[in-house]
């Protein structure tokens, strides 16, 4: 049982099926992750009303994110004793395999899936299609008095004493090089700034091309085959090697969603920007452009 990227419902039902009592397979941690940024408790009320047998819930505001400070952006890196602390709740210890999973595409359960790898536990994937290909495959359904695996009595000492990440300070620096790759997954109309519900101000830093996350998908929610993926970022990369590239998103969030389907197209190493958008907005002297991605849209 080593999966590090995605799995697909149909291996991951075979794993819960396993278990007796339904999830209480010690090897195996489910992390449900499902979120609206527009109604930050509807996730929440969705794991309550079902999810898969076992599966604990992680909150992006208050498990994969800590506090919003005036330079922060939205969703800025919890604290890594806080976060040693959320995996001991979610029964995450060293040699478990994690599943993440969300309410389709991903983009919420690829951030603790980068958390984890970050913290230097390999052994963690997203469920590809989410929790409707859950229900699609047959997957059992579980409420509130589900059995789940029991959580560690105590937090773990941190794994890291900082987390890996670009700051705003590097992304100004390296806006002009040439040899850096800086990747926005948001949607095109946010990145243009024709469009943009959730920030203060749109629009994109100057540099940056915009690779929307959506491009990693098929029409079913799906992650693309390794080898379209490695096709599409590869015209991306335009002969850079992938550690040049540094992902960036609205908040820190769906940039993980690049850096997930960069490691399944095999073309691991590259970095994220966590404060990203949000937080470069912070500083109204930092330059922002607006209009089309000079990289085009991959295909």
């Amino acid at each position: 049982m080593s999966h590090q990227t995605v799995i697909d419902a149909a291996t991951l039902r075979q794993w819960v099926e396993v278990a007796a009592p339904p999830g209480a397979n010690a090897g195996l941690a489910l992390v449900d992750c499902r979120f609206d940024l527009s109604e930050p408790r509807a996730g929440r009320l969705l794991y309550l009303a079902g999810h898969i047998p076992g599966a604990r819930y992680a909150d992006l505001n208050e498990d994969l994110s800590g506090p919003v400070t005036p330079d922060s952006g939205r969703h800025p890196l919890p604290r890594p004793e806080s976060f040693a602390a959320t995996l001991a709740r979610l029964g995450i210890a060293s040699g478990v395999q994690v599943v993440a999973y969300d309410a389709a595409n991903g983009a919420f359960a690829a951030r603790l899936w980068w958390m984890l790898r970050a913290w230097g536990h390999p052994d963690v994937a997203v469920l590809d299609g989410g929790y409707p290909a859950w229900i699609a495959a047959g997957g059992a359904v579980a409420g509130t008095e589900s059995h789940a695996p029991a959580p560690a009595p105590n937090a773990a000492a941190p794994a890291i004493e900082a987390w890996p990440v670009v700051t705003t300070a590097e992304v100004a620096a390296l806006r002009t090089d040439q040899r850096r790759l800086l990747v926005d997954a948001r949607a095109a109309e946010r990145y243009s700034g024709s469009l943009e519900p959730i920030d203060t101000v749109g629009g994109h830093i100057p540099g940056a091309e915009n690779h929307p996350f959506s491009s990693n998908l098929a029409a079913d929610g799906r992650f693309l085959s390794a080898r379209e993926l490695r096709h599409r970022w590869q015209s991306r990369l335009r002969d850079r090697e992938p550690s040049a590239v540094v992902a960036m998103c609205g908040s820190g969030v769906t940039a993980c969603h690049n850096l997930l389907a960069l490691e399944i197209a095999g073309l691991p190493g590259a970095k994220l920007y966590a404060g990203s958008w949000s937080e470069w907005i912070r500083d109204s002297n930092r330059p922002i452009a607006r209009g089309a991605s000079p990289g085009g849209s991959p295909s």
